[in-house]
């Protein structure tokens, strides 16, 4: 029996800010029903810095901004919307909020909580898709769920 709280180990690339902005998305997400697990690897080789899944089976994929550099420099993130019904930016409050597209939800989050400032448009996934997505979050959840009780089995798969 394990004793005391089990904690993935992150991954080292994301910035300080970047790992606040992530828990506070992801406590509003949770607040909304859906599940979520963090950098999962896409079907295009692209990860995504949070998927979550709904209990209808909706996935919403959240790209992280931590800066007005760190948005300047990513053009990849036009891919997700191929992954997902809504995609979302999420930003700390010292991100401003004008730069994001107007194409895209908007969250601002800090390490406490998030608010959604616009809401992101739907785009149905096609249904081979979403059961791919599906499967990938489910594996990728479980796999890492071993690894906390198991961490012998080696590298987390799909991270």
């Amino acid at each position: 029996m394990l004793e005391g709280p089990a904690a993935i180990p992150l991954d080292g690339r994301q910035s300080e800010t970047a790992l606040f902005v992530a828990r506070g998305t992801r406590r509003l997400l949770r607040a909304h029903g859906f599940s979520t697990i963090t950098e999962l690897t896409l079907a295009s080789g692209r990860r995504a810095d949070i998927v979550a899944v709904g209990s209808n089976g909706n996935i919403h994929i959240v790209e992280i901004k931590s800066s007005i550099a760190d948005f300047r420099a990513d053009s990849k993130w036009p891919d997700y919307r191929l992954h997902c019904d809504r995609l979302f930016f999420s930003i700390p409050p010292d991100v401003p909020v004008e730069i994001m597209p107007e194409d895209a939800g908007l969250i601002v989050a800090d390490a406490f909580g998030a608010t959604v400032l616009r809401e992101a448009p739907v785009h149905k996934l096609a249904g081979a898709t979403r059961r791919a997505m599906l499967l990938r979050f489910a594996q990728v959840a479980a796999d890492r769920l071993h690894h906390l009780v198991d961490p012998g089995m080696g590298e987390m798969a799909g991270g």
